[in-house]
């Protein structure tokens, strides 16, 4: 198999994930502003989803958000999802938006709420039985706000109890996927604030506990392939929550602030062994202007094009280089291969699999936009409130 053989087939067994609240209303602090042709439960959602991997060819899973996304039969959802082409993958927690969550969940002083928060972090390992899903995704917004608030090390033994009781629950094929965030909504401390931590609990846990790099979800300047690196190194890198941040967590498409930083993490996957299908490539992004699914599909092209230039790589080269020490060459390898321009080779690789090369057009030329506005007229839509 010739070079260029070997990477379209690499490409072509890509799986980005596509996360359900992404396809709902959502906003700022201030505004949450409603989109004609939202869907209004999680059905509706899945056949959304299903029109981003009918045109991209490589979104085949759909992350669920509970109780967003609660349905009383998750094998009849289940089932709606396979006829939209999709199935449905991770089940993410919500610990954050009840009154009671107010001093934290599952690190919260009184043992009452903490027991709540882990009942429904059960919850969502019995709806990932019922729904065949292997990865629950955890993210909390605990923490405090001013000094003294509260103990600081007991909070970490609160939820150190916390994870253990629900990692005894999980199946021998299922996984913990356990996230950080440096800050917000807790600004003095926050439980799980960086990588170390998430890995020190994960560690502890066991082999089915693995750290969630959110590319948001780091401080202005923060070396994120190096953190990459050194969980894929470790065996501990379970998955991404891809995304783009000028200032914080700002939830943006993936690639749209920093694509050369896109690339370069995608650049220690591929070198680190992480273009596996047990590194979890999900989207996690809120679509307040733009309209949804041409989004969706929009952050998909931008994570194969990271991807298609990272495996363009001249490897053996750029270990000469290294090895040599020749700094500017080196530098000069990676950038030959981020400044190519593989959307001829995507849209190749797309005609191959039986799609349409672009994308964006075929979803534009499908109707479904105006079909979805025309249908869904009553009803809730889907959505969270500022």
């Amino acid at each position: 198999m010739t070079e260029l053989a070997a990477v379209k087939a690499a490409l072509k067994t890509q799986a980005i994930e596509t996360p359900s609240w992404a396809y709902g209303n959502s906003g700022t602090r201030f505004k949450v502003f409603a989109q004609a042709g939202v869907p209004r439960n999680p059905w509706e959602k899945l056949d959304d989803a299903g029109k981003v991997h009918e045109f991209t060819g490589v979104a085949p899973t759909v992350a669920l958000h509970i109780p967003w996304d609660k349905v009383e039969d998750y094998a009849a959802l289940a089932k709606h999802a396979e006829q939209r082409g999709v199935k449905l993958g991770a089940i993410n927690s919500n610990t954050f938006q009840d009154d009671d969550y107010k001093l934290g969940s599952i690190c919260h002083p009184d043992a009452a709420i903490r027991r709540k928060a882990v009942d429904h972090l059960l919850e969502c390992v019995d709806i990932m039985d019922a729904t065949g899903s292997r990865d629950l995704k955890l993210w909390f917004a605990d923490g405090t706000n001013y000094p003294g608030q509260d103990d600081i090390r007991e909070r970490q033994d609160r939820l150190a109890e916390g994870l253990a009781e629900v990692y005894e629950r999980l199946g021998d094929d299922q996984r913990m996927l356990l996230e950080y965030k440096f800050f917000e909504p807790a600004f003095y401390t926050t439980d799980v604030p960086d990588w170390g931590t998430a890995y020190a609990h994960c560690l502890k846990l066991g082999p089915k506990a693995q750290v969630v790099v959110d590319t948001g979800h780091h401080a202005p300047g923060t070396n994120i392939e190096f953190i990459v690196a050194t969980l894929l190194r470790e065996g501990k890198l379970g998955a991404f929550d891809f995304n783009s941040r000028f200032y914080a967590d700002d939830d943006l498409m993936v690639g749209a602030a920093d694509p050369f930083q896109l690339f370069r993490i995608m650049y220690e996957v591929v070198r680190g062994g992480g273009f596996t299908p047990e590194v979890a490539f999900m989207l996690d992004q809120c679509h307040n202007i733009e309209a949804k699914i041409p989004a969706i599909i929009r952050s998909v092209m931008n994570v194969q094009e990271a991807t298609a230039k990272a495996l363009l790589v001249d490897r053996e080269a750029l270990a000469v280089a290294q090895r040599g020490g020749d700094v500017l060459e080196a530098n000069a390898v990676l950038m030959d291969a981020y400044n190519t321009d593989v959307r001829p080779l995507l849209r190749e690789v797309r005609e191959e699999m039986g799609l349409d090369p672009e994308p964006m057009k075929a979803y534009r030329r499908s109707g479904w936009a105006s079909k979805i506005v025309d249908e869904r007229v009553g009803g809730e839509q889907a959505g969270w409130g500022a």
